[in-house]
């Protein structure tokens, strides 16, 4: 009888024909190891591509910052927002600056010389310049008093103010004219800031012309505070003693309010609307979706006809409507009408897209084999599709995010939205367009804060997108 091959190849192992080297471990070359993907899970692999990407990774350390920014950040600057010093108005950026304390403000009397009579009819050539012109007491945000002595023959004077050192014949803004020759001194209260000015004297001759002699004299006006604020501040509270203010690294407002602490407070309301409108309305727009693609027919048809006529339904129309039902009146904040219209008018993106991913899930084999298991339709959208459309949400509800906020801010802005005493980084920027071209950092930080945030919103979707995309795992 022939052997079978089982006893054929017994035989062979008994009589030692096989070689040891087919038996011993192969091990592979760098380069060959290096062609061999390691076994990840999906979120495994969506997490290592996600790392690996730079930009995405930037920007979702600037939204964790962000974040730390307006919720943790007024724990650490404890500035209250709302706080209004007059004494101390739109300051420019300073890490602390010395201020002089001053009492009530007494009403000013200029002061007057007896006027030399023989002197009055001088030619125009031999009026003078003003001589020992200078400041009366400390220059200060509340007041500059100017004073000086007496010219012979002068009908009066013009007093000009410039922040700039003034060229030949251009001797900046007309401040003040002074119609008696004998007037010695004169009080300056127009818009002082904490900064250098240059005041500029020229003597009128018996005609009331100017002459060609002027005076230059460069002030440097501090901030002032006054006797009580100071006591508030725990400072010295003497008039005259000079004190450091606390820093306001983004200067202060109109109203004295510190921008930094505002920034803060209004990022907390902008992120708020932001996230949670685009949330619930994500939400909705999945529920929808979800139960229009799952059983499709005549129900699928109605609710894309009702989704249809709500995205045709103009935004700004429904908050004016939404404003007037709730009875929110002029200058009165209208963050409830801007939340519900946020969520009524922007699901429809979100339920359109899930509609359509769930179109293509349903016939899967998976959902299949779950029927024939005797799964009902709640448990196969819940436990089986819903799942596989996670990556699809995340990335749908980050770039809903930036454009809820970018949103909130335009309403804020032509006064539709938040408003004081209440703040947003958009109302931040209808306050301070009024004053763009004096003090321009009044609206650039709330700018540039709105900005930053719908960017880094904007790259974290993009990121989210290409690591949860499984379609781009076989393109690397």
């Amino acid at each position: 009888m022939e052997m079978t091959m089982h006893e054929k190849e017994r035989n062979l192992v008994t009589k030692n024909e096989y070689s040891q080297d087919l038996f011993q471990k192969q091990t592979m070359t760098s380069k060959e190891s290096a062609l061999v993907r390691p076994s990840l899970s999906y979120w495994q692999d969506a997490i290592r591509r996600f790392v690996s990407n730079k930009q995405s990774l930037f920007a979702f350390c600037l939204v964790n910052l962000l974040v730390f920014f307006s919720f943790i950040g007024p724990f650490i600057w404890t500035k209250d927002p709302s706080n209004q010093d007059l004494n101390s108005p739109s300051m420019p950026p300073n890490m602390g600056e010395l201020a002089v304390v001053v009492g009530e403000n007494a009403t000013f009397e200029p002061q007057f010389v007896t006027e030399d009579k023989s002197q009055a009819q001088l030619p125009t050539l031999e009026i003078g310049k003003v001589k020992n012109f200078k400041v009366v007491g400390f220059p200060t945000t509340q007041n500059i008093v100017l004073s000086w002595d007496y010219v012979a023959g002068a009908s009066g004077y013009v007093i000009y103010r410039n922040e700039i050192k003034p060229e030949e014949g251009s001797p900046g803004i007309p401040l003040g004219d002074i119609t008696q020759g004998n007037q010695i001194s004169y009080e300056d209260v127009q818009s002082l800031e904490a900064k250098d000015y240059y005041y500029t004297i020229v003597p009128k001759d018996t005609n009331g012309l100017e002459t060609a002699n002027s005076t230059l004299l460069k002030v440097k006006a501090m901030s002032a505070i006054n006797v009580e604020s100071a006591k508030a501040l725990g400072v010295k509270s003497e008039v005259g003693s000079r004190v450091r203010l606390s820093s306001s690294p983004l200067g202060t407002d109109s109203l004295g309010r510190d921008i930094l602490a505002r920034l803060m407070s209004g990022g907390r309301v902008s992120l708020f609307i932001g996230i949670f409108a685009s949330l619930f309305s994500v939400l909705f727009g999945i529920a929808l979706g979800g139960v229009a693609g799952f059983f499709g027919g005549a129900l699928d048809s109605l609710l894309m006809r009702f989704t249809d006529l709500i995205s045709g339904l103009p935004f700004l129309l429904c908050m004016i409507l939404l404003n007037v039902v709730l009875n929110v009146g002029p200058g009165e904040s209208g963050v409830t009408a801007l939340m519900i219209s946020l969520v009524i008018l922007s699901w429809t993106g979100p339920a359109r897209l899930v509609r359509g991913q769930i179109l293509q899930i349903r016939n899967s084999e998976f959902i299949h084999a779950a029927r024939m298991m005797g799964a009902k339709p709640g448990y196969l959208i819940v436990r089986h599709m819903l799942p596989n459309l996670i990556g699809v949400i995340l990335v749908t509800l980050t770039f809903q995010i930036p454009s809820a906020i970018f949103t909130e801010a335009f309403l804020s802005f032509i006064g539709l939205g938040v408003a004081s005493p209440a703040t947003s980084w958009g109302s931040m920027c209808n306050e301070a367009i009024q004053t763009l071209l004096t003090r321009p950092y009044e609206f650039f930080a709330p700018a540039v804060v709105i900005s930053l945030t719908v960017l880094s919103f904007n790259l974290l979707g993009d990121g989210l997108r290409d690591a949860l995309d499984p379609k781009l795992r076989s393109n690397e």
